[in-house]
């Protein structure tokens, strides 16, 4: 083999191992992202460029109240009265990627996967309640210095008074009036949680950790 030869195939090993290099970190480490609505306002505004933490997701580590998660969209996203299944308050999820090509192009380069960010409000085993335009957890209310003062939070969905499930979060948006979130769908389970928000790296004079 010519000495060309051979610097073409050293460069394109370099290629391939710096690509699966970046492909774990991305899946099982952190990856960067932009907030693209205003589900999550004041806290967090459309275009904040944030990097989120995955190594709790690859220790299937259940989150704590009050840490801004991603999880992926559930397939159905509002539900009427008699649809809801409030024995069972879990979020669906109807598609699953068969092949290992389908799994790779979902789960790792994430082609056609939404996800949403949220703030996890109740834990599992917890009885939430959302009545009077307040948060109850177990029959206390909840105090949420991060929501806009004088902000309600309404029942919008069939999904406000239930016992978290095992093994699944209740989250909301911090902006109540314009989040699409867990009182439509439903609790999320442990393994459709992608990420917790760590760090805002954009705009530089909010740079710091995100809470």
């Amino acid at each position: 083999m010519s000495e060309k030869a051979k610097d073409i195939l050293e460069w394109v090993y370099c290629i391939i191992i710096a690509v699966i290099i970046a492909l774990v970190i991305k899946t099982f480490v952190g990856v960067p992202t932009i907030v693209q609505q205003r589900s999550m306002y004041p806290t967090m505004v459309q275009g904040d460029r944030l990097i989120l933490n995955k190594i709790p997701k690859t220790q299937k580590k259940m989150p704590s109240r009050g840490d801004i998660i991603t999880f992926e969209a559930p397939s159905k996203t509002a539900y009427t009265e008699g649809e809801a299944d409030m024995s069972n308050p879990v979020a669906k999820y109807n598609y699953e990627p068969k092949t290992i090509i389908e799994k790779f192009a979902y789960n790792v380069l994430e082609i056609k996967k939404i996800s949403y960010i949220k703030r996890v409000i109740g834990l599992p085993g917890e009885h939430v309640q959302i009545k009077d335009g307040k948060v109850y957890i177990n029959g206390e209310e909840l105090k949420e210095d991060y929501l806009v003062e004088g902000l309600r939070t309404e029942a919008n969905g069939q999904f406000y008074d239930f016992v978290v499930p095992n093994n699944t979060v209740f989250a909301m948006g911090d902006n109540r009036t314009e989040s699409m979130d867990c009182r439509s769908f439903g609790c999320i389970p442990l393994e459709k949680i992608e990420s917790k928000v760590w760090i805002r790296f954009w705009p530089f004079n909010k740079f710091g950790k995100v809470e």
